[in-house]
């Protein structure tokens, strides 16, 4: 078995279509996707809200 990492720049709330392009793009089989949460405001640091940068998309190729 391989695995291929990808990772997918990506706006939460505005991009779910582009996701589900990417996804319904890849040749194997999505084993887990890994997003990256980062905390970059005030509000954030405490835990009030987070923002999702990236995601990263690890498949498993043949």
């Amino acid at each position: 078995m391989k695995y291929k990492v990808h990772r997918l720049e990506i706006d939460m709330e505005n991009e779910h279509v582009k996701l589900e392009h990417f996804l319904n793009n890849l040749k194997g089989e999505v084993v887990t996707i890994i997003p990256n949460v980062a905390r970059t405001s005030l509000l954030q640091i405490f835990g009030g809200s987070r923002k999702i940068d990236f995601l990263l998309i690890v498949e498993k190729t043949v």
